[in-house]
């Protein structure tokens, strides 16, 4: 599938091509970290297929949870995470919330459970709101 993407603010754009079959909720503590929220979800491409059309994201190497090595880019404007490689120019993980194409795309497993919080298994039974519930306008 071919897809673009970006940041919040426009400065970094791509498009590459993913298998939306491999796309996975990551329930790692980094990942909880990086996003400031319970999981992640990651669309993997293969460096071959990922290009940057514009803007140049900063980008930071880290070990992470399985003991790999893993850069982590985001742009340096609003902050927005992009994607991540690991130290061996494998896949690339790009962040399904920056995909123009994101409702299209359904995660197909979880990994890192073992992290995963409290009250993530079903949200299914909460209140759904088509805005924001202004009780609760203070998020």
């Amino acid at each position: 599938m071919h897809i673009t993407g970006g940041c919040h603010c426009g400065a970094i754009r791509y498009q590459a091509e993913i298998d939306p079959e491999r796309v996975s909720i990551c329930h790692c503590t980094d990942c909880q970290r990086l996003t400031g929220s319970a999981y992640r979800i990651t669309a993997p491409a293969r460096p071959e297929s990922f290009t940057l059309t514009s803007g140049e994201p900063r980008g930071y190497a880290k070990y992470g949870d399985s003991g790999g090595l893993s850069r982590q880019f985001f742009c340096p404007n609003c902050g927005s995470p992009l994607y991540r490689t690991d130290g061996e120019g494998g896949a690339i993980g790009i962040r399904v919330g920056g995909i123009d194409q994101r409702r299209e795309l359904t995660p197909r497993k979880q990994i890192w459970c073992r992290s995963a919080l409290p009250g993530v298994e079903n949200i299914e039974p909460l209140p759904r709101f088509d805005g924001e519930d202004q009780r609760d306008s203070d998020a």
